[in-house]
């Protein structure tokens, strides 16, 4: 009676403890514990990516992460995990996580705030503020070339139309010349200058010479300028400054590391 009350004992305790054992594990491979931290950083990766973790994908992270361990064993059993080979790619996948984590803990302890992100909105709203000029322009190498399509345009010529053709502007070209909305500072010196003493609805009676070529330029409206709220823009701009505070860390590092 003694020996089965003791029996009793241990396989109830067995049972008791065993979610304990099989809740720091997700799985035993050929005797070896496969952790459930590998399932639950595989999900982070999937959430932190935007998907939704269903348990469906649940169930198919956990037999990938089984797989893995399964094909793991195999290659270390063929000696594959001593290759020159592995050690290298081990190595440089070692670099990638070390680094991650740097700029990951940089970021963390250099955060940027809602003032410098406000000031630098305000510096922006500074530089373009005042009014927007929607343009047209034709771009050609040759002064003559320019004059040309002048003359063709005071004689009835369609403005769109000999952009398209004639234009070797890739990005305003196709579409007739048209430029869209911009403050004049955006363009080179030359051009904004022309641009600014125009007229609404007219052209430049001569050609305009930048570092680019030859410009006939029409402007067809001005506005005072819209920009967007800050609210609205404010995480696109803190992402901005991330990573140019982020670029500038990277540059310090290298500049002071003595390479020989």
């Amino acid at each position: 009676m003694k020996k089965q009350f003791f029996s009793a004992l241990t396989v109830a305790a067995l049972v008791a403890g065993a979610p304990l054992a099989f809740a720091q594990n997700v799985a035993i491979v050929n005797g070896k514990a496969v952790p459930q931290s590998r399932v639950d950083t595989l999900v982070q990766q999937v959430t932190a990516s935007g998907r939704q973790v269903t348990p469906e994908i649940q169930a198919q992270i956990k037999d990938e992460v089984i797989a893995r361990e399964v094909f793991m064993q195999e290659a270390q059993v063929r000696g594959l995990d001593a290759t020159p080979d592995f050690k290298v790619q081990m190595e440089l996948a070692r670099q990638t996580i070390l680094i991650r984590s740097l700029f990951a803990d940089y970021q963390k302890k250099n955060p940027i705030s809602d003032d410098e992100i406000k000031a630098e909105y305000d510096k922006f709203a500074a530089a373009n503020s005042g009014r927007e000029y929607r343009a047209r322009h034709i771009l050609v190498e040759q002064e003559d070339k320019a004059r040309s399509i002048i003359a063709q345009l005071k004689k009835g010529g369609k403005f769109e139309d000999i952009a398209k053709k004639e234009s070797k502007d890739p990005g305003s070209g196709k579409n007739g010349g048209d430029l869209d909305w911009a403050n004049p500072s955006n363009y080179v010196k030359e051009f904004s200058e022309a641009l600014v003493g125009l007229q609404k609805g007219k052209m430049t009676e001569t050609p305009v010479k930048t570092q680019f070529g030859y410009h006939i330029i029409r402007l067809d409206d001005i506005r005072d300028a819209k920009l967007p709220k800050f609210e609205e823009v404010k995480p696109q701009v803190a992402q901005q400054m991330q990573q140019q505070r982020m670029a500038k860390f990277q540059e310090e590092l290298r500049a002071k590391a003595k390479v020989e």
